[in-house]
């Protein structure tokens, strides 16, 4: 019999995971109070690096996760053709260290002059004077990506239910049993939370108190324009890409992966700064606000991912950023719920460090 599984959460890591465990021939079932990609998914940069990263266990499972995203093509048809990035967000001794970390890790990259940023980015307005270029690191938009997802997880059987909230989990005997939701309960052999910032609340009930850092994001996405960028920009004070629509695509603040700020400006203070460092960048382009995208993203109280097994019946998977680490963590977990033994990448980020010691699966 095809072992049950429910995964609570219907953002990229669901997405991802229910497509590698139905492929793997178990029975998978999503759950979400919304439809695919409605929280930080269907609100997130999309860049998929390693040069940032907050430990050297975490660069190595950054890394890896760069070439599960081409694998993740592969399987889903769809085109994977890094544009890499220009990064000068840090100048001086903090840019020298970032290279010298990253050359030590064998990362791949360049170091360029003025005239080399230029020659790849020609209407960059303000050319520093050096950069590094990281190569292979690219751009999804997580959206699109989930809906595929789902998609090919679907033709193998696979079941999404949007419009249920979950309200707890079920337990007998200290094991997982299934979910108890608005509609009624479901059981399951083994329940996955991808619920994100919604994880907190589905396990305290159980006595597990999972700590997240408070971190709201904002996305800036512009009305389409010609041909700007044909790179990631990672400036001391923007981030930014143009999507294939022709729509740049900026967060609201600087260094946004390792932004610590708990509060937002408001909206139009937000927009209207973006859209001045924007200008600044671009000086000759004639840029206009589309949308802002307001978003909590889901931060583990370390920043650190959490994966795998938390009780008999029941693991997870919650982590900043998803648009990196996704695809590997659904096929290393695929693995490890298959019963392919404990994957050595997930080591260092496993709920234990909050929860106490691990539990047999």
């Amino acid at each position: 019999m095809q072992p049950r599984f429910l995964i609570i959460g219907a953002g990229i890591t669901g997405a991802v995971l229910a497509h590698r465990l139905a492929c793997d021939g178990a029975s998978v079932t999503v759950i979400d109070q919304q439809a695919p990609a409605s929280a930080a998914s269907g609100r997130s940069f999309g860049w998929v690096n390693a040069s940032f990263h907050l430990s050297e266990a975490h660069f190595h499972l950054r890394r890896a996760a760069m070439e599960s995203h081409r694998r993740l093509a592969e399987d889903l048809s769809r085109s994977y053709q890094p544009e890499g990035c220009l990064w000068f967000e840090e100048e001086g001794e903090a840019f020298d260290r970032q290279h010298d970390a990253l050359v030590a890790l064998d990362y791949p990259l360049r170091l360029l002059d003025r005239a080399a940023i230029s020659a790849l980015e020609p209407r960059l307005a303000h050319p520093p004077a050096r950069a590094l270029f990281f190569p292979l690191e690219s751009a999804v938009d997580l959206a699109l990506l989930t809906r595929a997802a789902f998609e090919a997880a679907s033709s193998h059987g696979a079941h999404l239910i949007c419009g249920l909230t979950v309200s707890r989990l079920l337990t007998d005997d200290g094991r997982v049993t299934g979910i108890r939701t608005s509609a009624g309960d479901i059981a399951a052999d083994h329940v996955v939370l991808c619920a994100g910032t919604g994880t907190p609340a589905l396990l305290a009930p159980l006595g597990l108190h999972l700590p997240m850092l408070h971190r709201p994001g904002a996305l800036l996405v512009t009305r389409p324009l010609p041909p700007l960028l044909h790179h990631i920009l990672a400036t001391p004070d923007q981030e930014v890409r143009q999507d294939h629509e022709g729509r740049l695509v900026a967060p609201a603040s600087a260094h946004h992966q390792g932004d610590t700020a708990e509060t937002l400006p408001s909206p139009p203070e937000m927009e209207q700064a973006t859209l001045m460092r924007l200008r600044h960048l671009f000086p000759n382009a004639f840029i206009r606000p589309d949308r802002l995208l307001i978003s909590e993203r889901p931060v583990p109280g370390d920043g650190l991912p959490v994966i795998g097994a938390v009780l008999p019946g029941l693991s997870m998977a919650v982590m900043h950023s998803g648009a990196t680490l996704a695809p590997l963590v659904a096929e290393l977990m695929t693995l490890e719920l298959g019963g392919q033994g404990e994957q050595p990448l997930l080591a260092p980020f496993r709920p234990a460090r909050f929860f106490g010691a691990t539990v047999e699966t």
